[in-house]
């Protein structure tokens, strides 16, 4: 009984714990994301976000333009920094 446990211990803290934060991280990536950022989707196509509506986010990717599902960004490659109004 006591090994069926641990097993079930060490499976959490190698599987399931990590694939958790993982996730965490991506969906506060995801919630962060901003018009002019560099994004690469999931399909490994590269592009700067240009308009986000809902879950849908439109990125440029040379001349053509993509509306693509938010869960579709994969990452941010190039963050653009916004600028501080003076008070």
């Amino acid at each position: 009984m006591i090994q069926i446990g641990l097993f079930i211990a060490i499976f959490y803290f190698i599987l399931i714990r990590p694939q958790r934060r993982q996730r965490q991280e991506h969906d506060a990536l995801l919630k962060s994301l901003q018009r002019g950022d560099k994004v690469v989707t999931s399909s490994g196509i590269v592009g700067e976000v240009v308009h986000i509506k809902d879950d849908e986010v439109t990125i440029r990717s040379g001349e053509a333009k993509f509306v693509i599902m938010r869960s579709g960004v994969a990452s941010i490659t190039n963050r653009t920094a916004v600028e501080a109004k003076p008070a």
